[in-house]
């Protein structure tokens, strides 16, 4: 079975939430599409006919791919003004859960959250989960600006470990946006420097000790943290940095995180597998801002053995979502 764990979906009915926002990020209705509107930083056209499920199902079909794990385009829920978010995240989780109700051996869903609301976002985590089926939660970079280790947070994170449930880590258009919005510079690379903030907040925030059961996959083949590790290691292991709310050593924590392998680079998914090892490596393609059979050949051409990669193209994926 071959499992993609990053594939995303834009329902209309939350694009109409969205259009209700207030502030930014805002959506115009466009022909065939959405307009995503981030202030003066950033723009996003999201063409309909790429989202749908159909050209989901086509182009899962043509890449060989069995399942995907549907999550919604950023931005979430959290990003809305709070009696928005709630309204939203509902429109989200519903969308999904009809999708996986009428393919469920195509698709499986993960929850988005009114993260804002801390209530209401776990109402609404146990509804998508327990009543609607979805397989876990997403966490966008930052909850509308604020940092994702946040302790107004924890109880969420405490249930999705009583639910079993991976928290699945999102790039978005960062708070720092403007000091690199020109030459397209964010989404080229500050939306993998976001998520990797997010990801190292969450170790060195004490999230992770806090809730040692937690379960979460960091996309983009770790962004830039098994890169950077070493100075990590050495700032927190050997200098004594950053570790105010840790008892045990960084490395310890980012060793239970998975990766994905959303990078169109043989170089940095080879530094991802090095870096992770196989047990915690999972296909994921970024559809359909990516194309899906580009990714698969990458992970087909690589130079290990093949049990490895039937742990990169679905086992690891069907043990981390509970897929059968």
């Amino acid at each position: 079975m071959r499992i993609d764990c990053q594939t995303h979906v834009f329902p209309d009915e939350y694009a109409l939430v969205l259009a209700r926002n207030p502030v930014s990020p805002q959506v115009i209705p466009e022909t065939g599409g959405y307009h995503i509107i981030y202030r003066d930083l950033q723009e996003f056209h999201l063409k309909r006919e790429a989202y749908s499920i159909s050209r989901k199902i086509h182009d899962m079909d043509a890449a060989g791919i069995d399942v995907s794990v549907l999550s919604v385009n950023m931005p979430g829920p959290e990003f809305l003004v709070t009696e928005l978010a709630i309204e939203g995240a509902r429109a989200c989780n519903d969308f999904l859960a009809q999708a996986t109700e009428r393919f469920p051996d195509r698709f499986v869903g993960l929850a988005c959250l009114p993260w804002q609301d801390g209530t209401a976002a776990l109402a609404e985590m146990d509804r998508a989960i327990s009543e609607l089926g979805l397989r876990g939660i997403v966490l966008y970079s930052h909850i509308g600006g604020g940092p994702v280790d946040d302790l107004a947070y924890d109880p969420i994170y405490g249930r999705a470990v009583e639910l079993g449930i991976p928290v699945v880590l999102h790039p978005c258009v960062s708070a720092w946006a403007k000091e690199i919005k020109d030459y397209s510079m964010i989404p080229m690379v500050g939306l993998m420097v976001d998520h990797s903030f997010a990801m190292l907040r969450l170790i060195l925030g004490g999230v992770m000790e806090r809730h040692p059961g937690l379960k979460i996959l960091q996309p983009h083949c770790g962004g830039i943290l098994p890169y950077l590790w070493g100075r990590i290691r050495h700032q927190t292991e050997v200098m004594g940095r950053g570790m105010a709310h840790l008892n045990r050593s960084p490395t310890e924590y980012y060793q239970r995180v998975y990766l994905d392998t959303v990078s169109p680079s043989s170089l940095a998914l080879r530094y991802a597998y090095d870096f992770a090892g196989p047990d915690r490596l999972i296909f994921g393609s970024d559809h359909p801002w990516v194309s899906v059979d580009s990714l698969t050949t990458l992970v087909e051409e690589m130079s290990i053995v093949e049990a490895d990669k039937a742990k990169i193209f679905g086992l690891n994926a069907q043990s981390l979502f509970g897929i059968g």
